[in-house]
């Protein structure tokens, strides 16, 4: 198989640019099947302007974006299930506006006036048990609404920031300002302090072990053993008088000097509470500065920021178990959870120990563990009675989700997730079926993200398989169904299903092709869909549950001027790999005639950032300038290809993990297998072929041209990353662990040990005050160059632009520099 193209539209052709692909295409594209769905090869729907005579042009594309449109964000339902709200950007500037809209209505909808801003900002709201009222928070301040009849009423007015309110089991509302929690008693008005974590020592306990001299003395010295007794009996006693006598606030837990709360979590109960603690979590060197030049007080500015992977931080929290009603705190140790003392880089750390001519003995000894970097990894039950934490080790190759055991202060593990390479930061979703006391989550153990649930007491079970990816997961209001997102249909593709928990069934609810994302309405009889297609941005849509009638689209914000253009459409080719079975998935931009006899093409090869990012779906991209420059090519007759190489998110987990410990060797292969399938199936002149890219797109430049010189005739790497060692803590240990265990992985991964390979032109474009990828990359490389006296590389720097530009003028240079070196070389 040479070829497999998919779209989002069947019904469409491309006019202009692709009625011509249809010729080469139809002599050997056939069907894909993709589980249980069979979709034809069809070419991508077309921008509505593509028939224009329009010249595209980088003065217009690399403008503010303003000028085509200012698409839906943050968007959510209201209490009716019939009004919609949104964010949207103001022209020229960056101020968001809220918007409403009834969904029976046309038009855009209304801005909502400042002074009922409050009323209707429970996007992120707590429903009570019975239904009847919810609580949220604006701008600090706690707010309970009515449902029935939309009454707010607004329960503190401070300065204070309050976050974190919830209903109680009680009734009561709960809320959190800093590390104080407070209870606020909805029949009387009352504020009641639940508990307030002091990072002070306080008075340490007498169980707290002592050293062995000061156990000697309270051994053979009576008086000394007296006085600790006194002691501790006056404790308790306070303590007990706290416990009985409801009027005594005594609520201060002690967790140590220098110490921070990273995650702390209440029952809906309101009498226990889970939190984790950890020293300093990012302690910074006096040399982690990034240099401002241009500050505003004309003065150099030394921004304080990220400290590096190089740093070889092992990082670390204590996990507690807060008894509230009785004032207690108990540490919840690790070593319940199976594997917690394994050595996992044994064999990574055996390879670089030979290296040096050393030898490893491995043992076992506790690791590191924190509570997961994942949003709301601390989930209780309804009623309070249980919670679930998900954790993660420092070297992140395990993922435990655990409950706890309150009677014995313990942790019970209900799920161990292992990863010899690295467990994803996304796919972490966890919460309860309240009703069963049962577990649902996501776990890619079968090598895609996919939907379990789980009894406290009994065996998990996988409710979706296939060769596709499960996420953003939503619970019915009954708990017998759970809505998903998935790219069931082709990786490319998500679209929004249901899963009723009974059966096992899964049904489709949208059929829009493209990118969807969605929120189910209050009544559950509605989706808010966000749509987009690869050459129109997102707009909102309406799917009624209750037919089988289409999507309605609700907004119109795309501008004619951007509609009018002649953007061209690429299709989705799925290009055979000469490395693993799984195909490559491209996007292609072929120009008009692109396949008649005569001069070969030339090419250009864009590598999107990010490493684990899609790209090659069919919907809008957050690369849209790029696709507009890509258009733009296209327009004058070049072929463009966009690939979700190998480390690219959509494909699973081994697509995900190829890149363990070799960064840039699994891509560059497929970046190969790219330009191959370009001369073979797209008449490119292989000698005629440029790459660029930003971020990881910039390393893939790097390595490409470094480690093989031949496969392009010039590149251009943005904001690029040349020694992995100074990158970040939690993106790059994943990949390559830590310098201290395997600088193996790091010295064959970052191009500036590769960089005496270059021989053809290199354009380096920097952002100056980029606190993402430092300039100090861009900085190192150069000196390298220099040193081994290359002479055919360009470096222009950005003094204002952070990692991602936002000036227009800085957007327009830079790609006035890429494409003047792609017309000058290819």
């Amino acid at each position: 198989m040479k070829l497999q193209l998919i779209a989002a539209a069947i019904s469409f052709s491309l006019a202009a640019c692709a009625s011509t692909a249809q010729k080469k295409v139809a002599l050997e594209s056939h069907s894909i099947i993709t589980n249980d769905v069979a979709v034809s090869d069809v070419l991508a729907t077309p921008a509505a302007g593509v028939a224009s005579a329009t010249a595209i042009t980088l003065e217009k594309i690399m403008s503010d974006p303003d000028w085509f449109g200012r698409s839906p964000e943050s968007w959510y339902w209201g209490d009716d299930s019939q009004t919609i709200f949104y964010k949207q950007k103001r022209v020229g500037n960056p101020l968001r506006d809220l918007v409403q809209k009834n969904v029976s209505t046309h038009g855009n909808g209304d801005l909502v006036k400042l002074a009922q801003m409050h009323v209707v900002a429970d996007n992120n709201a707590v429903m009570n048990n019975a239904g009847t009222h919810e609580v949220y928070t604006f701008e600090g301040n706690v707010f309970v609404k009515a449902l029935a009849t939309q009454t707010v009423q607004q329960l503190t007015y401070t300065s204070a920031v309050e976050s974190s309110a919830i209903f109680l089991t009680n009734g009561n509302v709960a809320y959190r300002v800093g590390d104080v929690f407070y209870a606020h008693d909805m029949k009387n008005q009352k504020i009641i302090e639940l508990a307030n974590l002091k990072m002070t020592d306080g008075e340490k306990p007498a169980t707290e072990p002592l050293s062995y001299i000061a156990t000697e003395q309270h051994e053979l010295i009576e008086y000394v053993a007296l006085q600790q007794r006194n002691k501790d009996l006056r404790a308790e006693q306070k303590r007990q008088l706290r416990v009985k006598n409801s009027t005594v606030t005594q609520t201060n837990f002690y967790f140590g000097k220098d110490n921070e709360v990273v995650h702390a979590s209440l029952s809906p109960a309101g009498d226990k509470l889970v939190v984790s603690i950890a020293s300093d979590k990012s302690p910074r060197k006096d040399s982690d500065i990034m240099p401002n030049y241009i500050a505003d007080d004309g003065h150099i500015e030394a921004k304080k920021v990220r400290n590096r992977v190089a740093d070889n931080r092992q990082y670390a929290e204590q996990l507690y178990i807060l008894d509230l009603s009785q004032g207690t705190k108990a540490l919840l140790n690790y070593d319940s959870l199976p594997g917690f003392d394994e050595d996992v880089l044994a064999s990574v750390r055996k390879e670089n120990y030979a290296r040096e001519g050393k030898k490893y003995k491995s043992e076992k000894s506790a690791r590191n563990i924190h509570v997961m970097q994942a949003w709301d990894p601390i989930q209780w039950q309804d009623n309070g009675k249980n919670v679930a934490i998900m954790l993660e080790a420092w070297d992140n190759k395990d993922r435990w989700i655990a409950t706890v055991d309150f009677d014995n202060k313990t942790l019970v593990s209900q799920h161990r997730l292992h990863d010899d390479a690295w467990i994803n930061y996304t796919f972490n979703e966890l919460g309860w079926l309240s009703n069963s006391e049962r577990l649902y989550y996501l776990s890619e153990e079968s090598g895609y993200a996919h939907l379990y649930v789980k009894p406290i007491n009994g065996k998990a079970k996988a409710l979706t398989t296939g060769e596709f990816e499960v996420d953003d997961l939503t619970v019915s209001a009954d708990e017998q169904s759970i809505y998903f997102k998935a790219n069931k249909k082709h990786p490319g593709i998500y679209e929004i299903y249901n899963l009723d928990l009974a059966s096992g069934k899964v049904k489709a609810l949208t059929d829009l092709g493209g990118m969807n994302d969605y929120a189910l309405s209050p009544d559950e009889s509605k989706l808010l869909v966000q749509h987009s297609k690869i050459t129109m941005p997102p707009e909102l849509y309406l799917k009624d549950l209750a037919s089988n009638s289409e999507a309605i689209r609700l907004t119109h914000t795309v501008s004619e001027e951007f509609l009018a253009m002649p953007w061209s459409a690429p299709n989705v080719v799925a290009i055979d790999s000469s490395h693993q079975e799984q195909p490559i998935y491209s996007k292609v931009y072929l120009p008009q005639g692109y396949d008649q006899t005569g001069t070969k093409n030339r090419a250009v090869m864009f590598s999107h950032g990010a490493g684990y990012l899609q790209n090659s779906h069919l919907g809008w991209s957050g690369y849209f300038r790029e696709y507009m420059f890509h258009s733009m090519l296209v327009q004058q007759g070049y072929v463009v290809i966009d690939m979700d190489y190998r480390a690219s998110k959509g494909y699973g987990r081994d697509w995900r993990t190829a890149i363990y410990r070799h960064m840039g060797k699994p891509e560059v292969q497929d970046m190969r297998d790219g330009v191959n399938w370009l001369v073979e199936n797209a008449n490119v002149d292989a000698k005629r072929v440029g790459t660029y890219g930003g971020s990881y797109g910039g390393f893939l430049t790097l390595m490409s041209m470094f480690t093989d010189p031949e496969l392009f005739q010039s590149g251009s790497a943005l904001r690029l990353v040349s020694d992995w060692a100074y990158y970040n803590h939690g993106y790059t240990s994943n990949i390559l662990n830590t310098p201290a265990d395997d600088a193996i992985a790091y010295e064959r991964s970052s191009p500036i040990y590769f960089a005496e390979g270059l021989d053809k032109p290199l354009l380096i474009n920097a952002p100056m005050v980029d606190d993402n990828v430092f300039f100090q990359d861009t900085v190192r490389l150069v000196q390298r160059l220099i040193e081994l006296e290359k002479q055919d590389f360009e470096t222009a720097i950005y003094p204002v632009e952070p990692h991602g530009f936002v000036q227009p003028s800085s957007w327009l240079n830079e790609y006035r520099r890429i494409y003047k070196l792609f017309e000058n070389t290819l």
